[in-house]
């Protein structure tokens, strides 16, 4: 299934969650109040998401005089990929961690933070922008972009129904109750599914367009260590978008179980020799 079939699909599954809160809240006028709200709502997210993802994340635009080695790093990757040169933004948060966004490589972006350029050497920072030009290139950020968004949007909803409480006859309390806790879980369950087997790819992808494992291996390892010593405050206020960062940056996820939105990040370092012992 292609990247913008999957997008459709997920626009449906979700625009459903949001007409069912709505039904909750509302009655019949409700439901159709949150469906005609989640259509126009995706019309927006398809073209605005990644913007509304970079101003949620806190992050400004640099260019080339601000931070000339980044901008030459990135050109060169980005050659090797045989992409476009992205739009690049920096993240005022000292946690390591980067991410990609954009409906099409013509109008992506890749976000670092302040810590990453801090923490990490040259090579580990090359393997971490590779990694994102992967998902570029992959066409995952369509995806990964717009899902963050309306999953957002569910999550924003919940919290509604949390103070307003649901119609009488339409689920009761306890209908309303069981409908706030599974519409969020829903939407991160669908992000959880993409996320495994997408950066796995990415991963490996990304040592190609670098033409090394290593840098990006100790990148993980580092970037993995201090996102669970390092609050990314950002991400916290909306973890809606955890699943688009390289490294889960949401302080305390530190378990590869069923909640977490990337595989651990032994089991990707363990892929990435894996490739580096065959020699690809």
């Amino acid at each position: 299934m292609s990247s913008t079939l999957k997008t459709f699909v997920l626009m449906a599954v979700l625009t459903a969650a949001l007409g069912a809160l709505g039904g909750l809240i509302g009655g019949r006028g409700g439901a159709m109040l949150a469906l005609l709200v989640a259509g126009a709502g995706n019309i927006w997210a398809w073209w605005n998401s990644d913007k509304a993802m970079l101003r949620q994340q806190n992050a400004h635009p640099i260019d080339r005089a601000n931070a000339p080695e980044l901008f030459e790093m990135v050109e060169r990757l980005a050659r090797n990929a045989g992409l476009p040169m992205p739009a690049i933004y920096l993240i005022e948060t000292e946690q390591p961690n980067a991410f990609a966004t954009g409906r099409n490589p013509e109008n992506a972006a890749v976000a670092v933070t302040r810590g990453l350029l801090r923490i990490l050497d040259r090579a580990e920072i090359e393997g971490v922008i590779a990694h994102e030009l992967a998902h570029i290139k992959n066409r995952d950020t369509l995806i990964m972009t717009v899902t963050a968004t309306l999953a957002g949007a569910i999550a924003m909803m919940a919290n509604m129904f949390a103070f307003t409480g649901g119609r009488e006859g339409r689920g009761g309390a306890l209908g309303g109750i069981i409908m706030m806790l599974l519409a969020p879980m829903a939407a991160g369950l669908v992000q959880m599914a993409i996320s495994r087997t997408r950066e796995y790819k990415a991963d490996r992808v990304g040592a190609e367009i670098a033409g090394s494992t290593s840098g990006l291996a100790g990148a993980l390892a580092k970037i993995s260590a201090a996102a669970g010593q390092i609050v990314n405050e950002p991400a916290e206020r909306n973890p809606a978008a955890a699943s688009m960062y390289i490294v889960n940056p949401l302080a305390g996820l530190n378990m590869d179980g069923l909640f977490r939105t990337h595989p651990s990040t032994e089991s990707r370092i363990a892929a990435l020799r894996q490739l580096q012992l065959h020699g690809r």
